[in-house]
């Protein structure tokens, strides 16, 4: 009687049964945009995406400092509109030319969005599914690659409206594969017609704009302060709630007869 062997499992290099990722790794795949091991592209992508991050926790304290001595320089670090209105405001009494004011202004909201659609083209709807938990937006993401280029380049020209996630529009755009110089174009495009909107309308308020930024500026501190505050405590805040949820919910069920 012939007696039949059970087939082999599937063998990985050197003959080995491949090894499956432990559940701890798998876990925490759902928080990182790639898949499988990360390359060095991967990791660099990652680190100036956290650096972006990173940049914004440390200038957001300044901001009421920065509004009324230096709009100009701080209009170009973060693309604020506020700080657009304000440093317009500045021009129309002689503190800055308004050229300048739109310039600054408009390279400052698209210095850093060839990042975003960076990451789109490299990692498709691992970004989106970061950016965003919204279903809908990542379905419409989805058909990114799908959808007539003229409605995607429309796209990324409005994505400056309020409102609008506009790093998921532009990942949308790395992810369809529009290439870089049309999507610097059109980002331009979208980014000059909202500074030149709001700088007119800070040009137009004048000297009442400008007193209201000095009034910001004479509470800066304070406000500063309370930003800061916030950041800390409201973060404590909720793990102490949370927690006092969880040991109220024990106790409940620990009373509780069974």
């Amino acid at each position: 009687m012939t007696v039949r062997t059970p087939p082999s499992a599937p063998t990985g290099l050197g003959g080995a049964a491949p090894t499956p990722d432990p559940p701890t790794t798998r876990s925490w795949r759902r928080f990182v945009p790639w898949q499988g091991s990360a390359t060095r592209t991967d990791m660099a992508l990652m680190g100036a995406i956290l650096g972006v991050v990173a940049m914004g926790l440390v200038l957001r304290p300044l901001k009421p400092f920065l509004l009324a001595s230096h709009p100009v320089t701080l209009e170009f670090l973060t693309g604020d509109l506020t700080a657009i209105g304000a440093a317009a405001a500045f021009a129309r009494i002689g503190e800055a030319p308004l050229w300048l004011v739109v310039l600054a202004g408009t390279a400052g909201m698209v210095k850093l969005d060839w990042l975003t659609w960076w990451t789109g083209r490299q990692w498709g709807a691992g970004i989106v599914r970061m950016l965003t938990t919204s279903t809908r937006a990542q379905r419409f993401a989805g058909r990114a690659t799908q959808l007539h280029p003229n409605v995607l380049r429309a796209a990324v020209v409005l994505a400056v409206l309020p409102g609008i996630p506009s790093a998921v529009i532009y990942a949308m755009a790395g992810w369809a594969r529009m290439r870089l110089a049309t999507f610097f174009l059109l980002d331009i495009a979208g980014a000059l017609l909202m500074t030149g909107l709001v700088a007119g309308l800070g040009y137009g308020s004048g000297q009442r704009a400008v007193e209201v930024v000095l009034l910001v500026d004479r509470f800066a501190s304070v406000v500063s302060l309370t930003l800061i505050a916030a950041a800390v405590v409201i973060p404590w805040a909720r793990r102490w709630l949370r927690r006092a949820f969880v040991r109220r919910t024990e106790q409940s069920q620990v009373r509780t007869p069974q």
